[in-house]
């Protein structure tokens, strides 16, 4: 897979605010707070109350160009659910939705996580493109598309 490249030169943080989604002392808090404990902005922003998991997803596919599905409605493909094992999906927070020829569409909740991407296409031999969704939609879409999987 080709490196990520940015559509938009700014940060999460100042797409957000140039939204008007987020002050810049909202903004400044979540970043000592990443700073100090690490972990990934967006989910910070979350956790504070700052923004919502939609309102980061969308910025993130501002900035790089991933396309955005929301889950809720979404109906996955049975048979992918067999390609990608249930840990690996939960690890990565990740499902994958379509699959065409030897191309595999995943939706994840960090579409920049490149470690992720790299190991679902040694999983499955396939071409992986990914789509930006919730942590919450994806988590859900798990919970109900891997208890319908047959046991084996």
């Amino acid at each position: 897979m080709s490196p990520i490249r940015r559509v938009v030169s700014k940060q999460l943080g100042e797409l957000l605010i140039e939204r008007g989604i987020l002050k810049k002392k909202e903004l400044e808090k979540a970043l000592s707070i990443q700073k100090e404990k690490g972990g990934l902005l967006g989910n910070i922003l979350v956790v504070l109350g700052y923004a919502t998991e939609e309102q980061i997803a969308q910025a993130i596919t501002v900035q790089y160009g991933f396309p955005y599905l929301p889950l809720a409605n979404y109906d996955i493909d049975q048979s992918l659910i067999t390609v990608i094992p249930e840990n690996v999906a939960k690890q990565y927070c990740l499902i994958g939705i379509d699959k065409i020829s030897n191309t595999l569409t995943i939706a994840m909740a960090n579409p920049l996580n490149m470690q992720a991407v790299e190991d679902v296409e040694l999983m499955t031999g396939c071409k992986v493109q990914a789509f930006v969704s919730t942590m919450t939609d994806i988590n859900n879409a798990i919970k109900k598309n891997y208890q319908k999987k047959p046991k084996q």
